[in-house]
């Protein structure tokens, strides 16, 4: 029998945790459109990187599709939160697509500062991760200024035209603190880097990381509940062991956590990706509930009180009802 009691096994729920901003206004899109055209409604790539969130909205009528050449000609399709590129925009127009455009307005943030300084002539070093569908979409409003940086390892293979016109800019789901270091080393390269005008990682990304920071010193075990193809997810985990964590994991719902993990665990830290349903955050609290970890706190580091409106192409058409 454990010798450990109830009362010393304890869970540390981080928040801010879950939705954002721009996730819940992408799935209320494809929800509204649901509603508003009827099924099929078709969305290009995965709304949000959740597998739950995707499955859901599979089963009310979503269609999810790779291209835009997946989608018939005439039909409704939705743009996912991580924006695309004007090429897309240009291949739906090209099939007289109806579009709506999910793309979370801190990502178009950083489309627009793309285009600005491309129509300046800079050269713009875009700090993410190579594959990544917001680095896709970004790059592509000015492919022939942008290269992207990958990371520290990706700072000495840059090349730059005239080192007093580089600026950076980031994707929006990246680590805050590797984000830094990332930049701190391109400056070394190029003094007179210039800043983007405001912070290109959002601020559910960066109250996410805070939130756990706080939490990892404490915990002997952190579970973050998210998909694996979720970049703020995965930069969760990386940031509950940096600072302090003795183990975390990455789980797409309660299922996955394994009760290996618990053993000689007094304190889990708990919390969730920007694209996670707070029911799958239930779900674990359950799980662990159920391995006597009945004593749950909520940590919270900072309010978060942002909203965001629907796309214009559905209030257009509600206004019009």
């Amino acid at each position: 029998m454990d010798v450990q009691t109830s009362a010393t096994r304890r869970v540390l729920v981080a928040k801010p945790r879950g939705y954002c901003a721009g996730v819940d206004r992408a799935v209320q899109a494809v929800e509204r459109a649901l509603e508003q055209y009827g099924a099929p409604i078709y969305v290009r790539k995965q709304i949000v990187h959740n597998t739950h969130v995707v499955k859901t909205l599979e089963e009310r009528g979503a269609v999810f599709v790779e291209e835009t050449e997946e989608v018939p000609e005439g039909a409704i399709v939705v743009f996912s939160a991580h924006g695309v590129a004007p090429a897309v925009h240009e291949e739906a127009a090209g099939r007289s697509l109806r579009t709506i455009d999910a793309t979370c307005p801190l990502v178009t943030k950083v489309h627009n500062e793309a285009k600005r300084f491309a129509a300046k002539d800079y050269d713009i070093l875009l700090i993410g991760h190579e594959g990544h569908e917001e680095v896709e979409g970004t790059a592509g409003e000015a492919p022939e200024h942008i290269q992207l940086v990958d990371g520290l390892d990706g700072v000495e293979g840059v090349s730059v035209r005239d080192p007093e016109r580089v600026v950076w800019l980031s994707q929006t789901t990246l680590s805050v603190d590797e984000t830094t270091e990332t930049v701190a080393r391109l400056r070394t390269r190029f003094p007179n880097l210039i800043d983007p005008p405001s912070d290109d990682i959002c601020y559910a990304t960066s109250n996410r990381q805070t939130a756990v920071k706080q939490i990892a010193a404490e915990s002997d075990l952190v579970i973050v509940v998210g998909s694996t193809n979720s970049s703020n997810s995965k930069r969760l985990v990386e940031v509950a062991k940096d600072y302090g964590a003795a183990a975390s994991y990455l789980v797409d719902d309660a299922s996955f956590v394994r009760d290996e993990w618990l053993e000689g665990v007094r304190t889990v830290g708990l919390t969730s990706g920007a694209s996670v349903p707070e029911e799958l955050v239930r779900g674990v609290l359950a799980k662990l509930a159920g391995h006597g970890f009945t004593d749950v706190e909520e940590v919270e580091s900072v309010e978060e009180s942002m909203r965001f409106a629907l796309p214009h192409e559905l209030r257009k058409d509600l206004r019009t009802l």
